[in-house]
């Protein structure tokens, strides 16, 4: 089964920000990652984020490209069958996990 996929807005922009391969890569990730991304303790290929820099994103997954540096972090709606994309960005001093409480905040997720 393929779970529906959505992007907040900005995370449409953080994605069209990356050079093409890293785009390639994030998409492939997401795409393998919308078959099966339940957490990685259910089966499935999401982490689960908890406690990041002071940050309460407990709630959240996230997918880890390491060749690359980036990180995607999603919400699992299970009742609509739903991955929403919140944050592609740069690990680089958990730049993407603060930029993903903001949004989560901001979109009241």
């Amino acid at each position: 089964m393929t779970w529906k996929t959505e992007f907040l807005p900005e995370a449409i922009k953080d994605l069209k920000h990356l050079d093409r391969s890293n785009q390639i890569l994030a998409c492939k990730a997401i795409q393998k990652v919308s078959k099966n991304l339940l957490p990685d303790y259910e089966g499935g290929y999401g982490h689960p984020l908890s406690n990041k820099c002071g940050l309460n994103l407990s709630s959240f997954l996230k997918i880890k490209l390491r060749a690359s540096e980036i990180r995607i972090v999603y919400k699992l709606e299970r009742r609509a069958d739903n991955l929403l994309i919140i944050v592609i960005g740069a690990r680089a001093d958990d730049e993407a996990y603060e930029s993903a409480a903001k949004r989560i905040q901001r979109h009241n997720l």
